[in-house]
């Protein structure tokens, strides 16, 4: 951890905060909307490589912290203002309908886990994983999470006039992000993809039985940045 430039604090390295929020505004919440509000929340996995495109830790906390602030500014609902983390098999996940993966490439989780991610799913929860490109990286999270968590089902590329592109903002086009020092080496290009395989955005869903969306898988972009 501290490689990465995070300080755990002396309650719990796994779900207290332990970063700085830069310049990221604090808020209160009234306590009344303590169970009732939206809570960030980032899943927490082991990788097959050390390097911070291809672990959990991709974009934390910046991410996490952006997020919830906009959605405070932004949308009537309540909003959290810190964000929290949880491994896999962390009971505590179940209590929060909204969870984040991100920088899945280099994921590895065991059966228990598969079987904890498909309860969770299965149950109500819903899952955004962000920040992953080229097709090497999408057939290893294909085959080792999604086929594994769900054999049964199969994915569906979202239509732009899908719901989830019409919430705040409507969105004419599926939107393409890459990383911050990317974008900035290629600024007025017009490439926004950062490998040659790419070039496409692709947002991918798994739904269950009624239709309710419990994955939204956000591939060729890093929405996070």
């Amino acid at each position: 951890i501290a490689l990465f430039g995070f300080e755990a604090d002396a309650q719990s390295p796994r779900r207290g905060p332990y970063y700085e929020r830069g310049n990221v505004p604090e808020w209160e919440l009234d306590p009344k909307f303590e169970k009732d509000c939206f809570t960030f929340v980032r899943i927490m996995y082991r990788s097959t490589v050390e390097r911070s495109s291809m672990a959990w830790w991709t974009d934390f906390p910046d991410a996490d912290l952006n997020l919830s602030w906009r959605l405070h500014q932004l949308a009537a609902m309540k909003v959290a203002p810190t964000p929290l983390r949880f491994e896999i098999l962390d009971k505590e996940l179940f209590k929060y309908p909204f969870a984040f993966m991100s920088g899945v490439p280099a994921i590895v989780i065991d059966d228990e886990e598969v079987a904890q991610l498909r309860r969770y799913m299965m149950g109500g929860g819903f899952i955004l994983v962000d920040d992953f490109w080229g097709e090497d990286h999408w057939e290893y999270f294909e085959n080792e999470v999604l086929k594994r968590v769900f054999p049964e089902r199969t994915w569906k590329e979202l239509p732009i006039e899908h719901p989830i592109f019409n919430c705040v903002f409507p969105l004419k086009e599926k939107p393409q992000i890459p990383n911050v020092g990317f974008a900035t080496r290629n600024r007025g290009t017009g490439i926004t993809w950062e490998r040659p395989d790419a070039e496409t955005p692709h947002y991918r869903g798994i739904t269950d039985d009624k239709g309710r969306l419990m994955m939204l898988i956000c591939h060729n972009t890093d929405l996070g940045d």
